[in-house]
C-alpha cells in the first residue's frame, strides 16, 4: 500500500478545507505549504496590478520563499498538491515547493480550487519544477464542498 501526502497552499482558507477532507478520503498525511511572508488581503487583490498575486501571475519566474522545508517527501509514494488557481495557473509558491524537494519516482496529483478559472495549463507549467521521473496524473478542479465519499472515489480512480 502506498503512503499518501496531501500538500496544499491556501491563501483564503478554501483550499485548506478541501485539503483536510481529501486527506481523510485518501488516508493521507497533511502538509501545509506556507510562504515565509504571509499574503495579506491586499496581496490577494488580483485587480490591483501592484498586489503580490498580480505580480506573481505576470512573472512566472518569481519564487516566494517557503516558511519551512520540513516536508518528508521521501516517505511518500503519492503526493496530492493543492492550491487555488490564479488566472489559469498555480501560485508560484507551488513551483517553489516542487523545486525544494526531490520528487523522483513520486506520483504527483494536482488539485485546485477556483472562483472562476479552470485548470488551464497548470500541469504543463508545474511539470518543469520537478524531476523528469516524477509521474504526473491528471489533476482536478474541486470546487464547492465535495464530500469525503466523492473524494474517496476520485482517489480510488488512481489505484486502478
Amino acid at each position: 500500500m502506498s503512503r499518501n501526502l496531501v500538500a496544499y497552499f491556501s491563501a483564503s482558507g478554501v483550499t485548506s478545507e478541501l485539503a483536510k477532507t481529501l486527506a481523510k478520503a485518501a488516508n493521507a498525511d497533511l502538509y501545509e505549504i506556507k510562504p515565509e511572508i504571509l499574503y495579506t488581503k491586499a496581496d490577494l487583490d488580483w485587480r490591483d496590478s501592484r498586489s503580490r498575486s498580480s505580480i506573481e501571475m505576470k512573472d512566472p519566474s518569481s519564487r516566494p520563499a517557503l516558511a519551512d522545508k520540513n516536508a518528508n517527501i521521501a516517505a511518500y509514494d503519492v503526493i496530492f498538491v493543492g492550491f487555488p488557481i490564479w488566472w489559469y495557473v498555480a501560485p508560484t509558491i507551488i513551483n517553489t515547493f516542487l523545486e525544494s524537494y526531490d520528487f523522483s519516482g513520486k506520483t504527483i496529483i494536482p488539485f485546485a480550487t477556483s472562483g472562476s478559472s479552470g485548470l488551464g495549463k497548470t500541469k504543463e507549467k508545474l511539470q518543469p519544477s520537478v524531476s523528469g521521473t516524477a509521474i504526473w496524473k491528471e489533476g482536478k478542479l474541486l470546487n464547492g464542498k465535495p464530500s469525503q465519499d466523492t473524494l474517496a472515489r476520485w482517489v480510488e480512480s488512481f489505484q486502478s
